[in-house]
Order: structure tokens, then C-alpha cells, then sequence
């Protein structure tokens, strides 16, 4: 942000004092704002006034030497040597259908499959007969327009036809829930953690030049093992519930963690309760296919004898739900640069995230095993007393309290 006022500024001045400027009273500004400007000076002036660095690094010289009056005639503007486009005319045509080959140049070409670095810009352009230097090539693609870019991620992938009508039944649903006084929650697994002293990113405060030390490689620790942390978020008490698993992410660690935030949070707010309303994504432990997520939700309906709704997000918008933005990505905040060296580092760094706006939330270990491959049989699926939404049945269901346990 700096630079960039930096530069702005630099243009202003040099809009008004170009048209006075000669040759040598431009080349002794420019290297006086470069010195000036101190780190990266000279490529902001050279890239501001059009000057070759090289030319302002001889201003700078004259002004370490003493600038000394004038002796000999100055050169008309437009004097002096051409620039390499007027000698090679077909450069920037041939330099720009390298950049972009799918629009303009040979589709074919082997640099589109490689890293288009300036270096393998100018053996391209020598290939083709042109003779040109790695900074020339970097201020060609400046001026056609082109800067250094990484991918930015806005595709969610095609639509599904209903996916807006979904949200709009999820906040109907949502809000009659919460109108009843009935609990509402948004579930979901953050990212497995590896337990360990390994890198984790953003920046803290700390003495200076001593950071913390990490491995320089993310192996997984045998006995250390990974957290696995599976939230619930009450999305009217802005309070949520977060249970890390050591084992696996599975159905039943997620209805478990559902059961947990009931017992240590829910109970207290929320009691008397007759049903609870999730949301949910479509996918993971607690996927809308998942045979398991509803036989171990129809166990907990039978525990507590309610009937527990569930709305799923349609294909490909996880990131709209509540969980993700309202309580997952303080917890990232609050642990950036910390190595999580081990499940009570985890645990006591989740139970310690706080927001302006009053989260709250909990945490605890669960070191119960989970193990995958549990084969739900139809008879078992066809035994849960599931009555789906005449909306998106298969998004949108209700299980009900029944008398058959598994």
C-alpha cells in the first residue's frame, strides 16, 4: 500500500515536470527520487519515467560525483538510440503470442505446458530469431499489460437448478426453528491437524530473530498421531461445541459430537427441548448419502426423544455454511503461527477463541475409536424413521424418535 502511493505521487510530479524537463535534468530527477525512494527506487522511477535502470544508475553517478553545469549540446527529444521494438519489429506480436498461446499464438507450442519465466521468454525469442535481454522482456510485458499473477479462486462449478430455492428452505427453516425457541445448529469437520511441531502459517509477535523453530517437512507423527476437530455451532447463541477426534472422521463421531454439545451446552439454554433442526453439508461425515449419519442420528432421536431435522447445502457451497465463516476461521486466526504440538495445545487454543461480537466456545478430547467400513444393511436403513421434505427429500429430512435401537 505504500509503494503504491509512493507511486502514484511520482506520477503526479512527473506529469508536471516532463513537459520541462530535458534529457539530462530528466535522468538527474529521476535518480534523485530513486535515491530518495531508497530499496526498489530504481525500478519505480524506471518503470514512472521510461528511463533504462541503467541510465538512471549514471544519474546517480553524476549526483556521487557533483553534478557539474552543462558542457555540450543536449539531443533533440526522440534523439538517441531506438528502442528494440523499432529494430525488431515483430518482437512484441511474437512475445505476446508466447504469453497467451491459447488466443494468440500456436496452441500446440511446448511452452504452454511450461513455466513462462522471462528467461524462457528470451530462449523462445531467440528460437524465433530475435535477440533481446531478460529485463527488456520484463518491461515489453509491463507495457503490453501482463504482471506477475497467481490463481484466483472464484469457480464454484456448475449450479445446481435448486440450489437458491435450497437456501431459501434452509433460512425458512432456520428461522421457524428459532421462532419455536428450538435449537438450531450448524455442523461440520474443520481440516485435520497434524499434532507435532510442525509449520503452521500467519504471523505473531515475538522478540526479534527468534522465531519458532518447526520441521522442515509435514511427516506425520506415529505417536503424536492428528486431531480431527468436528464443530457444532448454535447459530442463536453464537456459542459453539468442538470435539477432536484422534481417530477417524466418521458418522458416529459426528453424531457423537452432536450428543456432547447437548450434554455440556445445549441442555442448559435450550431445556425444556422438543427437536433440533442441523444444517449441514452435503458431503463427509455427514453426508446426505451417508447410510450411517442416519441410523446414528435416529439413535440419538431415540435417546433424547425428539425429532431431529436436517437441511444439507446443495453440491459445491460449503462455504455458506454458518460454521465455516463463523466459528472455524476465528479458530484459524487465534492459532496462526503456533505449532500444534500436541491435543491440549489444540483443545486449549479453540476453548481460548473469542470474537468482539461474544463467541464462545468449547472444546474437549474425545479419544474414542471410530472405525470405518460399517456396512449399514437395507434392513437397518429401512428401520429409521426418516419422513422426507416434499422439497429435496433426499436434501431435506426429519427423523423421528422410534423404539428400534441398533
Amino acid at each position: 500500500m505504500k509503494d503504491a502511493k509512493a507511486e502514484v505521487r511520482l506520477r503526479e510530479k512527473f506529469a508536471v515536470m516532463e513537459i520541462v524537463l530535458d534529457e539530462r535534468s530528466r535522468r538527474l530527477w529521476a535518480a534523485t527520487e530513486a535515491k530518495a525512494h531508497g530499496r526498489g527506487g530504481q525500478s519505480l522511477l524506471a518503470k514512472i519515467t521510461g528511463l533504462s535502470r541503467t541510465t538512471i544508475q549514471r544519474g546517480l553517478q553524476e549526483l556521487a560525483e557533483g553534478v557539474k553545469p552543462a558542457l555540450v549540446t543536449l539531443r533533440r527529444r526522440g534523439g538517441g538510440r531506438k528502442p528494440v521494438t523499432y529494430h525488431q519489429p515483430g518482437l512484441l506480436a511474437a512475445l505476446e503470442a508466447l504469453v497467451e498461446p491459447t488466443s494468440r499464438g500456436d496452441p500446440e507450442s511446448a511452452l504452454r505446458w511450461s513455466c513462462k519465466s522471462v528467461r524462457q521468454l528470451v530462449r523462445e525469442l531467440e528460437k524465433q530469431g530475435y535477440c533481446i535481454g531478460r529485463q527488456k522482456v520484463a518491461d515489453l510485458l509491463s507495457d503490453l499489460g501482463y504482471s506477475l499473477q497467481a490463481n484466483c479462486k472464484t469457480k464454484e462449478g456448475n449450479d445446481h437448478p435448486d440450489r437458491n430455492a435450497q437456501f431459501d428452505y434452509i433460512n425458512a427453516q432456520v428461522q421457524t426453528f428459532q421462532q419455536r425457541r428450538q435449537p438450531v445448529v450448524s455442523v461440520d469437520t474443520k481440516k485435520k491437524e497434524l499434532v507435532g511441531d510442525f509449520y503452521n502459517g500467519g504471523c505473531e509477535w515475538r522478540p526479534k530473530q527468534q522465531p519458532e523453530l518447526v520441521r522442515v517437512h509435514d511427516f506425520i507423527d506415529k505417536q503424536l498421531g492428528k486431531a480431527i476437530p468436528y464443530g457444532v455451532y448454535d447459530l442463536t447463541a453464537n456459542q459453539g461445541w468442538v470435539s477432536v477426534g484422534i481417530d477417524h472422521d466418521t458418522a458416529e463421531f459426528a453424531v457423537e459430537s452432536i450428543r456432547r454439545w447437548w450434554r455440556h451446552m445445549g441442555m442448559s439454554r435450550y431445556q425444556p427441548a422438543s427437536e433440533l433442526l442441523i444444517t449441514a453439508d452435503g458431503g463427509g461425515s455427514n453426508s446426505s448419502r451417508s447410510r450411517l449419519w442416519k441410523v446414528a442420528l435416529q439413535r440419538l432421536a431415540d435417546e433424547l426423544q425428539w425429532s431431529i431435522a436436517v437441511c444439507h447445502f446443495p453440491p459445491g457451497t460449503s462455504k455458506w455454511n454458518k460454521i465455516e465463516h463463523r466459528m472455524f476461521s476465528h479458530i484459524a486466526i487465534n492459532w496462526r503461527s503456533r505449532p500444534l504440538t500436541s491435543h491440549e495445545v489444540i483443545v486449549n487454543s479453540i476453548r481460548n477463541t473469542t470474537t468482539a461480537q461474544g463467541l464462545l466456545i468449547h472444546a474437549q478430547l474425545d479419544p474414542n475409536r471410530y472405525p470405518t467400513g460399517i456396512v449399514v444393511s437395507d434392513y437397518q436403513l429401512a428401520c429409521v424413521n426418516l419422513q422426507q421434505a416434499h422439497f429435496h427429500g433426499e436434501w431435506n429430512y426429519t427423523i423421528l424418535p422410534s423404539s428400534t435401537l441398533f
